[in-house]
């Protein structure tokens, strides 16, 4: 079917633009696909590679990690107000987008670089691994390698609000779903394709396929900057490249439509007020600040377990070198049928119901991975995992939708987006202090299972807390599945 000129537009209540037909293809594919250099990005570096490197390999803390995210989580949270004040006054999103890309890409590039030249290159399947016994990283080459984390983990948040800002403007609002649709199918395709890109460049192999030929091995590591040690070292650099790589589409074909043409001030003031606000006027509507702090709770939780479930798998399960990969790639494939099933879900028992299934079916998975005697079975706890995971995402947004007026949407999901990235902050810091704590005296695998129980106890807690919000489901407006 023949796109129609991307051109017609009105104003919405607020004297903003509001597009009535759909940008051209290229355009919009250009913006979806940016969802899949993203997930190349936070599935290598935020949950996969980065916290078992610093820990399993080098010996560092999971303080160590948990302090990287909670900075950078502090950054986002803070900037998220200010980020949208200047996003919603200029309304030129793509400059914003591209520039923090470039600095997630280049902050990337310089863990890599850092970690080949100023730290001994020890750790799973580095080829040629540098003699040094009892290695633990500290000192500047700790504050060096956090610092580039924090910065490239904020950028790539960062470009997350001006991303998203400018969907509107690629298509009319009865046309958001599919859109948004279409960048969540290409996000979960390149958490998957992601994965299987950047493991040749850790251990040489892919998945079911093996080992890979030494010869094309050394061409793939030749052709990348800073990947030719082998290990996981030698992921940071590709990834970078590869983020970058996928992000060029946006930066060639996607535009700002309506950018404002005269010089406005941004109310930074007002931007924080707002969220006081916000906070304050939820009291108008039953239940919606009783749901948000549900929701810092369960996303605390959910973070928490996704950053450290590769740590745990490898050190407290004992996972050979390289089977943490897969075992993201096993988790990864069934969220894409579970969000499909959650969604039908909650338009037949309504968001809450939802909700409330897949918070329990969190807290008996968390106790079955506390328990479970086997890698075997850690398997297909990793795989229940992932069907549940985007259940959360799937039901909250209309959870949220029915306890407040729709014109009131844009504030409350501000305020939840704060919330979750508060979450971001508490729950790796909990983690961390009971495995560093508990390890020296009950070694890894008690801490471990005890890192894992506070989860399990931070979604109890959520659970019984959104037992208490409204069910505003009605039952009239069901569909069925």
């Amino acid at each position: 079917m023949a796109d129609i000129v991307h051109g017609s537009t009105n104003v919405d209540e607020a004297g903003a633009p509001l597009v009535m037909v759909s940008a051209p293809a290229r355009e919009r594919w250009s913006w979806a696909l940016y969802e899949f250099a993203n997930t190349i990005f936070s599935m290598n570096i935020a949950t996969l590679y980065f916290a078992v490197w610093l820990v399993s390999d080098l010996h560092g803390s999971n303080t160590d990690v948990a302090i990287g995210n909670g900075i950078a989580s502090v950054l986002v949270m803070f900037s998220i107000p200010v980020l949208g004040a200047v996003s919603d006054v200029t309304r030129r999103r793509k400059p914003w987008v591209v520039g923090f890309t470039l600095i997630a890409v280049v902050a990337t590039v310089a863990i890599g670089v850092v970690g080949q030249n100023l730290i001994p290159l020890v750790g799973d399947s580095v080829l040629h691994p540098t003699v040094v016994t009892g290695y633990v990283i500290s000192g500047t080459p700790l504050v060096f390698i956090i610092a580039a984390f924090v910065i490239a983990n904020y950028a790539y948040q960062s470009a997350l609000p001006f991303y998203n800002a400018m969907m509107p403007e690629l298509a009319p609002p009865q046309r958001w779903g599919r859109l948004s649709g279409l960048g969540v199918i290409l996000g979960y395709t390149g958490s998957i394709l992601g994965v299987l890109m950047i493991k040749p460049f850790f251990d040489g192999a892919l998945p079911v396929i093996g080992q890979l030929p030494t010869a094309f091995m050394h061409t793939l590591r030749s052709a990348f900057p800073f990947a030719h040690s082998g290990g996981r070292v030698a992921t940071f650099a590709p990834t970078a490249l590869l983020y970058l790589i996928f992000s060029i589409p946006l930066l060639l074909f996607c535009h700002d439509h309506f950018p404002s043409r005269t010089r406005q001030n941004v109310p930074w003031r007002e931007a924080f007020r707002d969220v006081a606000n916000t906070i304050r006027e939820s009291r108008k509507y039953p239940g919606v600040l009783r749901f948000i702090i549900a929701s810092f709770v369960y996303q605390d939780a959910m973070g928490t377990i996704i950053s450290f479930m590769a740590l745990y798998a490898v050190v407290a399960m004992g996972f050979e070198r390289g089977s943490e990969t897969t075992l993201f790639v096993v988790l990864t494939i069934p969220a894409v049928f579970g969000a499909w099933l959650w969604g039908r879900l909650t338009d037949r028992i309504g968001p809450k119901n939802t909700l409330m299934i897949v918070l329990g079916a969190w807290i008996a998975l968390l106790i079955a991975m506390i328990a479970a005697p086997s890698r075997q079975a850690f398997w297909i706890v990793g795989a229940m995992i992932g069907f549940i995971y985007g259940g959360v995402n799937v039901a909250e947004r209309p959870m949220l939708l029915r306890l407040i007026p729709e014109e009131e949407a844009g504030r409350f999901f501000g305020l939840m987006v704060l919330s979750a990235r508060a979450a971001a902050i508490v729950g790796p810091l909990v983690w961390a202090l009971a495995v560093d704590g508990l390890m020296p005296t009950f070694g890894k695998g008690i801490a471990y299972r005890t890192g894992v129980a506070t989860v399990a106890v931070a979604m109890c807690i959520a659970l019984l807390i959104l037992r208490g919000v409204p069910d505003n489901f009605n039952t009239a407006t069901k569909h069925p599945v």
